[in-house]
């Protein structure tokens, strides 16, 4: 008997959308990470990209549990020596609510290439709408 192996040229990537208002961070990052790696196919396999693309909604609706609005920092660093700034969740709420879903779930991806071309997947936006209509997107159950 043969172990079977996806193909790279075999896949068939499905797109999923999520409507992330009033959804925890963390839970919700962990089910899209895992859809984006396509851990939730039979035929999963660590080294062969086999996920789906996700489009995430209401961005600016996601839930921060107990005080990390205030205490959550997101730093940034520009190369230069004392180049580091830091932002706190609720500013970055305010400026870029795309990015506390996009680091969330970039933390819980694997460090390597196929993680950076898997990201590439990930779509946020802040409101109710998404240009993917055309993509035929599914409900993604969480």
């Amino acid at each position: 008997m043969k172990t079977f192996v996806p193909k790279e040229a075999d896949v068939v990537r499905e797109w999923f959308v999520v409507d992330a208002a009033g959804k925890t961070t963390g839970r919700l990052a962990v089910v899209i990470a895992n859809t984006l790696r396509g851990r939730n196919k039979p035929t999963y396999t660590p080294h062969v990209d086999t996920g789906a693309f996700v489009v995430v909604t209401n961005a600016d609706k996601i839930k921060l549990t107990g005080n990390k609005e205030e205490k959550k920092i997101y730093q940034d660093y520009s190369g230069y020596s004392s180049g580091r700034t830091e932002t706190k969740a609720k500013d970055i709420r305010a400026k870029n609510p795309e990015r506390i879903i996009t680091q969330a779930v970039k933390g819980m991806l694997p460090v390597n290439r196929q993680s950076r071309q898997i990201l590439t997947r990930l779509k946020v936006y802040a409101g109710a709408d998404h240009p993917h209509a055309a993509q035929q997107v599914q409900e993604l159950k969480i």
